[in-house]
């Protein structure tokens, strides 16, 4: 534990140096509330447990930047800022950034069905345009629910492709309502690769990793390439934490397979206030209301980001990890927070810990 505790304080002396690639904004290191208490919210991931990452990024400045617990537990390797999470659904905003890049390159449009793209879909599918999938709206069955019930084999997104292949309907009319759907994103991951010339990881890495200096952020693909100072998941099984990094779906790569850490989305954060990436119409379209849910705290969903009034956040769920990233452009504030466990869901942390910067805001 003293490993891993010296190693979080460590981290207080970084915070006015401005190491998360947003020092771009005007002035220094903005300070916290005198008292922030995230210590305090964070002690069940603090010691020889596993941990998390949190970070606090106000005016492009990082105002609370620190690990807890462990990355690794059976070694001790302590949660740092470089630690690489699987960051789950929180991948959805990079494969919607991937479309809108390019959509504003005129390489497809939004309005493009999906089978100009995916023509093996059945028929049922004919009406379904990358708007839909981008916005839930598709109405695809779950990928997860036509996977047999025994299976151990990992599933990528070109078996997903196959299992939708056999599946002649659709759970309503395309457009007409909203239900989450893991399915069309990893369909949208190989419209990147159909319409770019390149596999998803590749376009990733080379359009949106290496232009916004996010080192080490990468779509895994075990066998292909490596993750940097990773973190590994786990869950609780009788009182014991327990590996559980990986499950059959976890191999899917648009709609959850990316890795990266709070440095890493700092600039990703960063690169979300101005056309460095996207251009300004199409950050608008991302956080436009494209459609109504029926999820709480998410009255509305863009394209790879839930809408709640001022708030615009995301969560990521998968084994062995929860995340989320929270952000409120108006204040510009935003806090990340990752977590290599089965639970809990970090989202109200993330809001108890905004709180606290935005009553000294308004």
């Amino acid at each position: 534990m003293q490993r891993a505790v010296a190693h979080r304080f460590g981290w207080i002396a970084l915070l006015c140096t401005g190491l998360l690639g947003a020092a771009d904004a005007a002035g220094g290191p903005r300070p916290g509330p005198p008292d922030p208490g995230i210590d305090a919210l964070l002690q069940r991931y603090d010691g020889q447990v596993p941990g998390a990452a949190v970070l606090v990024l106000h005016e492009g400045q990082p105002v609370f930047r620190r690990g807890y617990g462990l990355a690794v537990v059976e070694d001790g390797t302590p949660v740092t800022a470089q630690t690489n999470f699987r960051l789950a659904s929180v991948s959805k905003q990079f494969t919607a950034t991937a479309i809108l890049l390019l959509a504003q390159e005129g390489a497809l449009s939004l309005d493009d069905r999906v089978k100009r793209w995916l023509p093996s879909l059945p028929a049922a599918a004919d009406p379904i345009t990358l708007r839909h999938l981008l916005s839930h709206t598709s109405g695809l069955l779950d990928y997860e629910d036509l996977m047999p019930r025994d299976a151990t084999a990992q599933v990528r997104d070109l078996d997903v492709l196959h299992l939708l292949e056999r599946q002649d309907r659709t759970l309503f009319v395309p457009g007409s309502r909203y239900r989450y759907s893991n399915s069309g994103y990893a369909l949208l991951a190989l419209v990147v690769g159909q319409a770019s010339g390149q596999d998803f990881a590749t376009f990733l890495r080379a359009r949106i990793f290496q232009p916004l200096g996010m080192a080490h952020a990468v779509a895994h693909q075990d066998g292909v390439d490596d993750v940097a100072a990773r973190a590994y998941g786990y869950s609780e099984i009788d009182g014991r934490w327990q590996r559980t990094d990986q499950s059959p779906t976890s191999a899917v790569l648009g709609d959850g397979g990316i890795y990266a850490s709070l440095d890493d989305l700092a600039r990703w954060d960063a690169a979300l206030y101005d056309p460095r990436l996207l251009g300004i119409a199409s950050l608008r379209q991302a956080f436009a209301p494209a459609t109504r849910t029926n999820e709480p705290d998410a009255p509305f969903y863009g394209f790879g980001w839930r809408l709640n009034g001022q708030a615009h956040w995301h969560s990521g769920e998968s084994i062995g990890f929860r995340s989320v990233i929270l952000r409120y452009p108006a204040h510009r504030l935003s806090v990340i927070i990752l977590t290599n466990r089965d639970g809990p869901e970090p989202y109200p942390l993330a809001l108890q810990i905004a709180q606290r910067w935005l009553d000294t805001l308004q």
